[in-house]
């Protein structure tokens, strides 16, 4: 049995895989909701995770050998550790917004193409290297003290092993790795006044990085544990997203279109991601969507309330479109394409017509749209798109396949199980205990497609499409700061 470990946002889940890829056993554990003092600050206490993923890693482990460990998890939390490694602060998340002036502040010390030019990527809120800036700016007492630096899922595997590592995949989310050449970037370093005896070792997702150090969660000592990866780029590979060409859409919390790709491509503007991937040898673009399915629970928890069933019912009363009604889910600023941390979210043509079930379904196809920002960029930047495979909440949802169906105006596959990042973790488990030769491998040997949704609705959502693209504009002047 392989263990995959997914330190998400609102819980950590735990599931076992056996050899044939069949998921034997899962478990999660909910997380303490995100402390938010500020607007746009986003913070989780990392012990409330180790807390979660000794509740579900225990669920699973019952009365089975686990013979390898992979760990995913949310990218670019920044958690901070003194030499003890002990935590210092709450750790500061993906989704967090107020590192903007640290922004402009590396981007007018380093220069933003040089910058783009060792990292692959711009400076933004989200990375982990603007929120050290940030501590070192206003908590600086804290500053002084930091040792360690890891990412969510990397304080879990830490604490289950004793051992400082970090992939290389989730590395390229730190801003602090040089993803070109798969190593740490000594000069965006020393430029930012970040000490390289801070940053963990680096190795590529199936490579085996640790042991468990002690009987743990039913978890016995000298258990290996792999580098893992993070939680898009187990994503990936979860759902077989490797060679050029293959591209996932997928929606949870945030949304993400991820592409795969032979070697580094990036986005002169820095609209889309590029890191190295979990599989050894490849690399991948990214386009993020800061609150995909975080749109739908907010409409659900301040709005509507009800359980995500129902509101999927009642947006299939109104018709594709929303009678034009629309949906800009900007509730974290925005990554793709805006790069604004102060984007807003906004309803806008509302009229009297409308009804609850226009509203859902207009953050529905709010949603898919601003991933279809993402695949126009792809199409911008010659990257091939030849199959769409979608995850996460978008996948499990009939209505919400085929919005993204047609707002793609491109079929979708399913897979015959969606396992997300922990399924993905597990086979960088298998792959690093010698199950299988690759990543390749693992996943010619246990993804299969189970079906495909077809566009229907593609003229009325290109025309849709069309109208959200111009919506926010107007709005950055209303907030711009």
């Amino acid at each position: 049995m392989f263990l995959g470990i997914d330190v998400g946002t609102s819980g950590t889940r735990a599931v076992l895989v056996n050899r044939a890829g069949k998921v034997v056993a899962s478990a999660s554990s909910d997380h303490a909701p995100i402390s938010s003092p500020q607007i746009g600050w986003a913070e989780q206490d990392p012990e409330d995770w180790w807390r979660a993923a000794q509740q579900a890693i225990a669920q699973v482990t019952k009365n089975q050998k686990v013979e390898c460990i992979g760990i995913t998890g949310q990218m670019h939390g920044c958690v901070m550790l003194d030499a003890n490694g002990e935590v210092l602060r709450p750790a500061l998340i993906w989704c967090d917004q107020r590192t903007q002036p640290e922004c402009d502040d590396l981007h007018a010390q380093l220069g933003r193409d040089k910058l783009i030019e060792l990292t692959c990527n711009p400076a933004l809120p989200n990375f982990t290297l603007t929120k050290l800036l940030w501590v070192r700016k206003h908590q600086p007492e804290i500053f002084a003290r930091i040792a360690h630096v890891l990412c969510p899922k990397d304080y879990v595997r830490f604490r289950l092993t004793g051992e400082y590592a970090i992939d290389m995949q989730e590395a390229s989310g730190t801003l602090l790795l040089d993803v070109t050449h798969r190593r740490w970037s000594q000069e965006v370093a020393a430029a930012a006044g970040i000490p390289m005896s801070w940053l963990p070792r680096l190795f590529e997702g199936p490579e085996i990085c640790a042991r468990v150090r002690a009987d743990i969660a039913g978890l016995k000592a000298g258990t290996p544990v792999v580098a893992g990866a993070g939680d898009q780029g187990a994503g990936a590979v979860g759902m077989g997203i490797l060679k050029p060409g293959s591209v996932s859409a997928t929606i949870g919390t945030s949304g993400v279109v991820f592409a795969a790709t032979s070697a580094p491509t990036r986005d002169p503007q820095g609209r889309l991601h590029t890191f190295c991937h979990a599989a050894p040898g490849i690399w991948h673009v990214m386009g993020v969507t800061n609150a995909a399915g975080l749109s739908l629970r907010y409409l659900r928890d301040t709005l509507l309330g009800g359980d995500y069933d129902q509101l999927t019912a009642l947006a299939a009363e109104a018709p594709a479109g929303s009678d034009g009604l629309l949906w800009l889910p900007y509730l974290f600023g925005e990554r793709t394409p805006h790069l604004d941390p102060n984007a807003r979210a906004a309803f806008l043509g509302i009229t009297a017509s409308h009804n609850r079930a226009h509203f859902v379904r207009a953050v529905m196809e709010g949603v898919a749209f601003s991933l279809q920002d993402s695949f126009t960029l792809l199409a911008e930047l010659a990257i091939p798109v030849n199959r769409i495979r979608l995850g996460g909440g978008g996948a499990r949802s009939p209505l919400w396949r085929q919005i993204q169906a047609d707002v793609y105006n491109h079929p979708v596959e399913l897979l015959e199980a969606e396992e997300g990042g922990a399924f993905g973790a597990a086979l960088l488990a298998g792959t690093g205990a010698g199950a299988w030769p690759s990543v390749e491998a693992a996943c010619e040997a246990t993804i299969r497609p189970a079906a495909t949704v077809a566009p229907a609705n593609a003229t009325v959502m290109n025309t849709a499409y069309a109208r959200y693209t111009r919506a926010y504009p107007p709005l950055k002047n209303l907030y711009a700061q």
